[in-house]
């Protein structure tokens, strides 16, 4: 237990909470400004006492974590949020530098509330909310290689987006489970999916796969959603080790994990980043595409999404199928050089658009980065600096029932409730930051409660994620989704509406590495289903 003196400004509770994390307060007799001391049960501290913020109002996933203003960094990190939050152009400093082609022209349009997309009838990129990503392969999960990783489907004149968006369509069908989408005692649900099709017109560049063209007939399209910013510097502190300790005790029990990350006895092909002589696991993203932070979804997600280049992404987001395709473009080649005067380097227009595209070729005095290296830093003090909602109502007598029976029935296994940073001397893939270097925030030696394994499993679903491997989602502080973001949606493409939907989609196949504990689930008397539903919503 610990105890925090309550007040009304959850900026004042962060403030005693950095005040108090060197001493480890445990006197009853602390007091301050009238307010009171109180128990708070294991687990209210989500992100441990450097990372936690008690603010549960529509703005409690924004607040900076304690460990900002122990750093000195409240300045730095309101700076870096700037980025974050405003529109993307493509000449207004220090916003500037949007395209030649993007997929948003801000990140929070992607994170409402900074939390997880909302679910979409419909393929906008200007749609608030619309955190969708568009999973384009062939028929063997194989990435069109003429298309970014993340498609794009905007663009800045005078180029064209590589998919024109106005032709994408969602479509949501309905599933129906082994059990008929109902409990033992009636009670019912439903299970919706999307489906996703772009018929071959909307396609501006060739379908390829490793260069190779591919008919329309093989290509597959899926969704995956964008998910909560907060916490993610805390998950960057877990230790390596802890983290290899967790796949190799999965290993001896039998779990089937996937090989391109766990080879029997040591990490698999696709499991980390290499720095010197750290091989770090990946931990971020629903295909664990990303790890550690300093290369993670936001280093990325700056870049990526809105194609801005800064110090350690100096090239566009782009594919040579698509500047091959541009430059060839007789409506390109008469307009680029209104647009791009600067670029008329060798006369011969195919080449200075392709060159632009790909960066290569340039005079270094044309590589300037959109993004100064203070902002990129001030950016990832933001991102890294994120505090965690802490855990509410977990005195509730229903809450601590459900607590039990999550537990009880295997959720925990892979929803693994608690971890321990180390200390956090964090390392840089791109070499733009140092070891633990002390323009960032750290947050060593905190228990922290993510209720996540972060290792893949399958669960088989219906119309399912690329591969059908995904990495276990972290639960802390998604029960303040509605409020922060206006939706509830979850699981990987924001099929399921509410923690029903998403514990009936684990057990959707016998196959599923969750079919036994949904089945446990869907056992319990009502008042139990509805008090694990009460738990995870606290947390």
């Amino acid at each position: 237990m610990r105890k925090i003196v309550k007040k009304g400004s959850a900026f004042a509770v962060a403030a005693l909470v950095t005040l108090f994390a060197t001493t480890a307060c445990t006197d009853e007799s602390n007091t301050s400004g009238g307010g009171r001391v109180e128990d708070l049960p294991e687990g209210t501290y989500t992100g441990g006492e450097l990372g936690t913020t008690f603010n549960s109002t529509s703005s409690a996933y924004e607040d900076p974590a304690p460990a900002v203003a122990n750093a000195g960094m409240v300045s730095a990190f309101k700076a870096g949020e700037f980025f974050f939050e405003r529109t993307i152009t493509q000449n207004t400093r220090p916003f500037n530098g949007l395209g030649p082609l993007y997929i948003r022209s801000s990140c929070i349009a992607c994170h409402p509330g900074y939390g997880h997309g909302k679910r979409m009838d419909r393929y906008r990129a200007d749609d608030w909310g619309n955190g969708y990503l568009l999973v384009v392969t062939d028929d063997q999960d194989n990435y069109l290689s003429s298309l970014t990783g993340m498609p794009q489907t905007k663009a800045v004149p005078p180029f064209k987006a590589p998919i024109d968006e106005e032709q994408i369509q969602i479509s949501w069908l309905y599933a129906t489970d082994r059990w008929g989408n109902q409990f033992p005692d009636g009670e019912t649900y439903a299970l919706i999916y999307p489906e996703v099709t772009i018929p071959e017109a909307a396609y501006y560049v060739p379908l390829q796969v490793g260069g190779n063209t591919i008919p329309y007939s093989r290509v597959r399209v899926r969704l995956e959603s964008t998910i909560g910013v907060y916490g993610v510097g805390l998950i960057d502190a877990i230790p390596d080790d802890s983290l290899k300790a967790q796949y190799q005790r999965e290993a001896a029990a039998g779990v089937q994990l996937n090989p391109a990350f766990w080879a029997g006895s040591d990490w698999g092909p696709s499991a980390g980043y290499t720095c010197g002589t750290h091989k770090h696991p990946k931990r971020y993203t629903y295909a664990l595409t990303r790890g550690p932070l300093q290369d993670a979804p936001g280093a990325n997600a700056i870049w990526n999404i809105t194609n801005v280049t800064h110090p350690t992404k100096m090239g566009h987001y782009m594919t040579a199928a698509y500047a091959t395709k541009a430059s060839q473009d007789p409506d390109v080649q008469a307009l680029f050089y209104n647009y791009f005067p600067q670029y008329n380097l060798t006369g011969n227009v195919e080449t200075d658009i392709y060159n632009y595209l790909m960066m290569t070729n340039i005079p270094d005095s044309l590589k300037i980065p959109e993004m100064s290296a203070e902002d990129y830093t001030n950016f990832m003090v933001w991102h890294r600096g994120l505090a965690v909602p802490a855990a509410r109502n977990l005195g509730d007598k229903d809450v601590q029932r459900g607590k039990q029976l999550f537990s009880q029935i295997g959720c925990a296994y892979c929803h693994r409730p608690s971890w321990t940073t180390g200390d956090d001397r964090f390392h840089d893939p791109n070499g733009f930051f140092e070891e633990g270097d002390s323009r960032l925030p750290r947050f060593p030696y905190q228990k922290i409660w993510p209720y996540s394994d972060f290792v893949q499993h399958r669960l088989y679903m219906k119309n399912d994620i690329r591969t059908g491997w995904c990495r276990t989602t972290p639960l802390w502080g998604r029960g303040l989704s509605k409020i922060c973001t206006g939706a509830s949606d979850r699981l990987h493409d924001c099929r399921a509406r509410n923690v029903v939907e998403a514990i009936m989609w684990h057990g959707y196949s016998t196959q599923s590495d969750a079919y036994e504990s949904v089945v446990k689930f869907r056992n319990l008397e009502k008042s139990d289903r509805d008090a694990i539903v009460k738990f995870i919503e606290a947390i």
